[in-house]
């Protein structure tokens, strides 16, 4: 860009000057007062001194005449302090254009692909996944005729699309893989609850030899609770202050078909906390890490607490409070977008019904059941 500076008595004057030298195309970069003449500091006068540009790569119309200034060409100090300016100016120019291309290009979605888009936008699937997603159901639309669009299976359409992005997630709940399943996890997302199922289902139904290990230490509540379904189940807790704790507790139960622990909740932005857990529990390859997530949760705090905790490595995750939200997207940009491994979801208090393995068509079902019954 070709950049110069300009002064005149007055704002009109110095536009004058402007046009008359750049042409139309001309940008004002910043306009500000200065004062000129005088004697010692005396009989001064306010001139407005202007910097304007003009892009070089682009024709504009030019004046027809020349008109002969006072301008002095900008100095290199100055045309370094407004580098930065002009850069700023283009990037707002790009950032205007994109969103106008953007905005057209919805305005020419049909009604049926919008309503579609609006769906999904309000469930919250990650906006790379959805403009891909309507991108490919715009094209399958518009290819059909109006007759066949009316008889489409579309809801058949979307979940077979969906349903492929998911391939690269494994799916299916915990079948005895590993002596010790460690359910970590941040505070309130209800991890003891679902060590409470996992263990009643592998007791009641499969006719396991279960024991508990806690870790969770800092919540009196949370031992009690872990005692009490202990109790119930009538099987053998553990609680481990230490790593020594938790070793002895591992050596006492190495008989069992399943020992499940129970992991202390934190702040999962705190990174400190998974420097902790690894001092107490001995993460090996006996051993298999269920991260616990809560489907209240924002998809963007999920993504940064598996991004925290897939150092452990995380086996499998399970989403807890499937009762408490109608809005289910964030499971789905997991799996499309990480890969993410998905075990269980829990849809109440029941212990241990209000518990179902992870499958990839019923997770769709619950992203779409919303939208099928309202067709």
């Amino acid at each position: 860009m070709k950049v110069k500076k300009y002064t005149a008595n007055s704002l009109p004057e110095a536009m004058k000057l402007v046009r008359a030298d750049l042409g139309s195309g001309a940008v004002i970069l910043n306009t500000r007062e200065v004062q000129a003449g005088g004697f010692l500091g005396f009989f001064t006068k306010k001139n407005i001194e202007i910097f304007a540009g003009l892009d070089q790569d682009v024709e504009y119309e030019k004046p027809k005449k020349t008109v002969q200034t006072s301008v002095k060409q900008q100095s290199i100090q100055d045309l370094q302090q407004d580098h930065e300016l002009t850069q700023e100016i283009r990037q707002l120019k790009k950032m205007v254009q994109t969103l106008n291309m953007q905005n057209k290009a919805g305005d020419e979605l049909p009604d049926f692909v919008k309503d579609w888009h609006t769906f999904l936008s309000e469930h919250e699937i990650e906006p790379t996944v959805l403009e891909e997603l309507i991108a490919n159901l715009n094209r399958k639309y518009v290819s059909l005729e109006k007759e066949e669009t009316e008889s489409y299976d579309w809801h058949k359409w979307i979940t077979d699309w969906l349903g492929a992005r998911m391939k690269k997630s494994e799916f299916g709940g915990f079948h005895y893989e590993t002596k010790f399943l460690n359910l970590i996890g941040p505070t309130g997302v209800g991890k003891t609850t679902t060590i409470a199922k996992i263990g009643a289902k592998a007791v009641l139904k499969d006719g396991k030899k279960v024991a508990f290990i806690t870790t969770d230490t800092y919540r009196i509540a949370a031992i009690e609770q872990l005692k009490t379904y202990a109790e119930i189940l009538n099987i053998p807790c553990e609680v481990a202050y230490t790593a020594e704790d938790f070793k002895k507790a591992k050596e006492k139960f190495k008989d069992f078909d399943l020992v499940l622990v129970d992991s202390a909740g934190r702040n999962f932005l705190n990174r400190f906390y998974i420097e902790e857990l690894q001092r107490v529990v001995h993460f090996d390859k006996d051993m298999k890490n269920y991260l616990v997530l809560s489907l209240t949760s924002k998809y963007k705090d999920m993504e940064t607490i598996y991004n925290q905790f897939k150092s452990l490595p995380v086996h499998k995750v399970i989403f807890t409070k499937k009762d408490e939200t109608t809005t289910f997207g964030s499971i789905l940009n997991l799996a499309i977008s990480h890969g993410v491994p998905l075990g269980y979801i829990t849809n109440g208090q029941n212990v241990p019904d209000d518990m179902f393995e992870a499958d990839a068509d019923e997770l769709i079902h619950m992203l779409l059941k919303e939208k099928v019954n309202h067709d």
